[in-house]
């Protein structure tokens, strides 16, 4: 799987007007599985308030759920939660 997604970088990078029309075969179980075992437990969590250990419960089940999904493109992400951090002004001298 890195490979592929090293390739895709790789291409999109030597020709920046290229354009893919699918990336869907590269979702797969395994694929999304090695996602998420990647992922820093520690992070905020999603829109949804789900954690990654919350997820795991029902891991299996929920990656499947996910593929299929995916696979009837019926998969609708949720809004991005925007977070704003406050940042001290500089002072003009």
């Amino acid at each position: 799987m890195e490979t592929k997604l090293a390739r895709i970088a790789e291409i999109a990078k030597e020709k920046p007007k290229e354009q893919f029309t699918s990336l869907y075969h590269l979702l797969n179980k395994e694929m999304l599985l090695e996602c998420h075992a990647g992922l820093d437990a520690n992070k905020a969590t999603g829109i949804d308030q789900v954690t990654k250990v919350e997820y795991e419960r029902n891991l299996e089940e929920n990656i499947n759920s996910l593929v299929e999904r995916l696979k009837n493109k019926a998969y609708k992400p949720e809004p991005v939660r925007r977070t704003y951090i406050p940042k001290e002004r500089a002072c003009a001298h």
